[in-house]
C-alpha cells in the first residue's frame, strides 16, 4: 500500500511529462533534422544537404540585417525596461500613499499580449493617425516623429513598444527583492552618515544580483523569440528593415518556401537562447553544490 502511494504521485505526473518532452525536446530534434535537409513547401527527408542551408543563412544580407537588429533590440529593450523598473521599484519601495495603484497601472501593459501592444503603438506612432496627426491638429505643424516609416529607425519604435510593456515586469521582480532586504541595514547606514542614493547605489544593488540575473534571462529570452510584438507593429518593414530572427525565420518557412532554410535560422535562435540560458544554469547548480 506504501508502495502505491509513492508510485501514484508519478503515474500522475508521467503523461505531462511524457508529452511535454515529445512535444518540446522532440520538435526540436526535427527542426535539427530539416535543418539538413533541402525542404521547400513540405519536408523533403530524401535530399540531406549538411550545412549547406547554414552556408545559405549566413550568406544572406537579411539574415544579417535580424542579426543586426536583434543586438540592437535586445540592448535597448532588456537595458531600458530594466533601468525604468529599478526607477519604479525604488518609487514605490518609499511606501508611498496609493502604492497598489500604481503598482496595478505599472504592470497593467504586461497583462495585454504583444499583438495588442503592436497594434496600439502602431496607431499612436503612425503618422497620419496618432502622435504626429494629434499635435499638427493641435497647431504644432513643425513637429515630425516618422520613425515608424522609415527604414534607419523601424526597429526604434519595436524598442519603445516593447519597453512600455515590460518595465512593469521588471518593476515587480525589483520590488519583490528590495522588499525582501532587511530593513535595519538601511537604517543603519542611515545612522552611519550614509545618504539615501548612496545606501542604494553602494549596498542595495549589489544585494539583487540575482534578481538582476533573472530579470537580464527572463527578458533576454523575450527579445530573442520576439515575433508578434514585430508583426503587429511593423511586420518586419519598411521593407525588412525592422526583421528580426523570429520573423526572418517565419517570412522562409510559411511565405517563402524555404523550409530547410528556416529551420537552420530556428537552430541559429536555439543556439543563441542556450548560450545565455546554459552558463546561467551551471553557475546556479555550482553554488547550490
Amino acid at each position: 500500500m506504501k508502495s502505491l502511494e509513492n508510485l501514484l504521485p508519478k503515474l500522475v505526473v508521467a503523461p505531462g511529462f511524457v508529452l511535454g518532452f515529445a512535444f518540446i525536446y522532440g520538435l526540436m530534434i526535427w527542426n535539427g533534422v530539416l535543418s539538413v535537409t533541402n525542404s521547400r513547401m513540405l519536408p523533403n527527408y530524401d535530399e540531406f544537404v549538411g550545412l549547406e542551408q547554414y552556408v545559405r543563412l549566413w550568406d544572406m544580407e537579411r539574415w544579417h540585417v535580424a542579426l543586426q537588429n536583434l543586438v540592437l533590440f535586445s540592448l535597448l529593450y532588456v537595458g531600458g525596461s530594466m533601468l525604468l523598473g529599478l526607477l519604479l521599484a525604488v518609487f514605490l519601495d518609499q511606501k508611498i500613499r496609493g502604492e497598489g495603484v500604481l503598482r496595478t497601472i505599472y504592470l497593467y501593459p504586461m497583462a495585454l499580449s504583444f499583438i495588442v501592444t503592436g497594434t496600439a503603438w502602431k496607431w499612436i506612432l503612425n503618422p497620419s493617425l496618432g502622435l504626429e496627426k494629434l499635435l499638427h491638429d493641435l497647431g504644432w505643424t513643425s513637429f515630425g516623429f516618422d520613425w515608424l516609416v522609415q527604414s534607419d529607425t523601424a526597429i526604434y519604435c519595436v524598442v519603445i513598444a516593447g519597453i512600455w510593456q515590460s518595465t512593469g515586469f521588471a518593476m515587480a521582480l525589483f520590488l519583490a527583492g528590495l522588499r525582501g532586504i532587511d530593513d535595519n541595514i538601511i537604517k543603519a547606514a542611515q545612522i552611519d552618515g550614509a545618504s539615501l542614493p548612496r545606501i542604494y547605489w553602494r549596498i542595495i544593488l549589489p544585494m539583487l544580483r540575482p534578481v538582476v540575473f533573472s530579470t537580464i534571462l527572463v527578458l533576454s529570452h523575450l527579445a530573442i523569440k520576439a515575433f508578434d510584438l514585430v508583426m503587429a507593429l511593423t511586420a518586419g518593414g519598411p521593407g525588412y528593415a525592422s526583421d528580426l530572427p523570429a520573423t526572418f525565420m517565419y517570412t522562409m518557412s510559411f511565405t517563402r518556401g524555404q523550409i530547410g532554410l528556416g529551420a537552420a535560422s530556428a537552430t541559429m535562435m536555439l543556439a543563441t537562447v542556450a548560450a545565455i540560458v546554459v552558463p546561467y544554469l551551471y553557475s546556479e547548480l555550482r553554488e547550490k553544490r
